[in-house]
């Protein structure tokens, strides 16, 4: 059952005029979507609203957005202003955005069960819903609660990142009635289902194609086949960029193997740091196990930051799933 859209955020957003809303650094369909239709939603009250992102912008379907964020609000932008993050569980959550945003009073729109929400904080409206498919599911609960009726192109934005979180919905259950009804409803003001899958599956280079074969090569069946862990080299980040990536359809590919419960993609973004990223099905909760280094997300969807090499990293993620799998 959806959580009701908390008064003070509603408070909030009736009481100014004057809004930056921010997501979380390399942001994904649900943050964009998010992000720019509480601005539609925003300047339909008569507000001002300013869609802000660090970026980088590097999955191919939300390049085309890119233009419509800007990187960081100057003075003008920020007097007066409130802030809304959305996505992720504060403002340090914004990258290199985050200095920027410091001394702003702020709300925050949030999915992810790991996470340091400010919940306790009187003058912090927090819209937390863990059980939420994704939070475009809960801006148009907020839109609504608004008064407001969503229009097409808010609609569009609105299923693009529902789509994007649910995994065009194969990861929704016996218990996701209401992530249908809020397609339905977004499909009746104008959004194109079709259209969402285009947007999320088409357009890949062949280079993309080429990197999922070399991670999927490097790919190891580790306690009896229940973890399938991989890598990405730092040759192949120099090689094929950042832009290369199809993570989305490499985990799906990974999560067709039968007997598989969870899976580890480490990447070496630079010399010194890496990147990872973790599936479950259904036991398992990847996001405690990204959190106890410093990472979060979903239940079955997490991601972390380490510093080291995978050579240094990979032994103590076999160890922490070592546990898990006793």
């Amino acid at each position: 059952m959806a959580l009701p859209v908390p008064r003070e955020l509603i408070h909030f957003i009736k009481s100014g005029s004057k809004f930056i809303v921010a997501g979380h650094k390399e942001p994904d369909g649900d943050c964009v979507g998010s992000a720019l239709a509480l601005c539609s939603a925003l300047r339909r009250l008569g507000s001002e609203a300013v869609p802000c992102s660090a970026g980088p912008f590097k999955r191919t379907e939300i390049a085309s957005f890119a233009p419509l964020f800007i990187a960081a609000p100057g003075e003008k932008e920020k007097a007066g202003a409130r802030l809304i993050v959305v996505d992720c569980s504060g403002a340090e959550r914004t990258g290199d955005l985050a200095r920027h945003l410091e001394g702003l009073p702020f709300a925050i729109i949030d999915h992810h069960a790991a996470g340091d929400h400010p919940e306790n904080r009187a003058e912090t409206p927090v819209f937390l819903d863990p059980a939420a498919p994704s939070v475009t599911f809960m801006i148009l609960e907020l839109i609504e609660a608004l008064g407001l009726k969503v229009t097409k192109e808010e609609a569009g934005l609105l299923l693009f990142g529902l789509c994007t979180d649910t995994g065009y919905f194969r990861h929704v259950d016996e218990k996701g009635a209401e992530t249908f009804e809020a397609a339905a409803k977004l499909i009746r003001a104008g959004a194109s289902p079709r259209d969402a899958f285009l947007a999320i599956n088409g357009g890949k280079s062949l280079a993309s194609r080429i990197l999922m074969g070399h991670i999927l090569s490097r790919a190891e069946s580790l306690f009896e086949g229940r973890l399938i862990l991989s890598c990405e080299e730092y040759e192949d980040t120099l090689r094929f960029g950042l832009e290369g990536r199809d993570s989305d359809n490499l985990y799906q590919l990974l999560q067709s193997v039968k007997g598989v419960e969870a899976i580890v993609i480490i990447r070496q973004e630079t010399p010194e740091n890496c990147t990872a990223g973790l599936r479950s099905r259904d036991r398992i909760d990847v996001a405690a196990l990204a959190a106890s280094f410093g990472g979060g997300g979903h239940r079955n969807a997490a991601g972390m930051s380490v510093k080291g090499l995978i050579s240094e990293i990979k032994p103590k993620i076999i160890e922490a799933f070592e546990k898990v799998f006793r």
